[in-house]
């Protein structure tokens, strides 16, 4: 495997994102949701301004588990069946670079794009905060913007694997829509509804563990957890165990959302799914 190949498919890809100024879109539309929600956030309850780090997170946190997840999915549900569709793939494939080497440089070149993004937007958020937080705060405020990061590319390698397995674009974009709605709003509530049905004697203990199985879920609890007030607000203090909560935990169980359905893909590709 050469790493120079999968800078240059990563770099075209980055870059093309930049020219055709999908990043500058992403970018504004989280800024201008942050600091909506840092500002205006308490407007029902007649107040209006900066609060907290705390509930700006807290509110933040419900905004990015629908908005990224939906924008990484969209930005890479054809990252291959769109270059098969479009008959460039096995010109790609003709020159002296490897599937994996190609999967590998495409996957990082939207990440490197989702992740910009999401930096630039919440980070010029935090730059107009700054002058009302702490050191404290300004911490939380990063490992947030980290793991909304982590978020998308978690979402994003969910989505290259769907895009490698799919027969065409039109599946792989019905697949990628099905998989938000499952992840984000469906995965919940059946975990919820098992509960409520059995009464709290299926699933209870093994709650905390089923929600790994949700990177969303994962996310939510990373940052809700290690805000003391949010957390009691939410009431994970009795669902989730803080042995399982911790940060760098929590961070290699999102690390494995990224890098498993990436192998996969890899796997399939290899094996020559993604030939026209």
């Amino acid at each position: 495997m050469e790493f120079s190949q999968i800078a240059a498919i990563a770099g075209k890809e980055f870059w093309d994102r930049i020219r055709n100024r999908w990043v500058l879109a992403v970018a504004l539309v989280f800024t201008a949701f942050a600091l909506s929600i840092a500002y205006f956030g308490a407007a029902q309850q007649g107040a209006v301004g900066f609060r907290s780090i705390e509930v700006t997170i807290a509110s933040l946190v419900s905004l990015v588990i629908y908005l990224i997840p939906l924008i990484a999915l969209v930005l890479g549900f054809d990252a291959i069946v769109g270059e098969r569709e479009r008959g460039s793939l096995d010109l790609l494939l003709s020159m002296p670079i490897t599937r994996v080497e190609l999967l590998l440089g495409k996957y990082l070149g939207l990440a490197g794009a989702l992740a910009f993004s999401t930096i630039a937007g919440f980070g010029l958020v935090g730059v107009v905060l700054s002058a009302q937080l702490d050191l404290n705060a300004l911490y939380h405020y990063l490992g947030f913007m980290i793991s909304s990061v982590l978020l998308g590319c978690a979402f994003l390698s969910l989505a290259v694997m769907l895009s490698v397995f799919a027969a065409d674009r039109t599946r792989a974009s019905g697949l990628a829509i099905a998989m938000w709605f499952f992840f984000v709003l469906i995965f919940d509530l059946l975990l919820l509804g098992v509960l409520v049905v059995t009464a709290g004697q299926w699933g209870g203990e093994a709650l905390p563990y089923l929600l790994l199985l949700n990177p969303a879920d994962v996310f939510r609890i990373l940052n809700i957890f290690s805000l003391e007030d949010v957390r009691t607000l939410y009431g994970l203090a009795t669902v989730f165990p803080p042995a399982l909560a911790r940060p760098w935990l929590l961070g290699l169980v999102m690390a494995g959302w990224i890098a498993l359905p990436l192998a996969i893909a890899a796997w399939r590709f290899r094996l020559g799914a993604g030939r026209a």
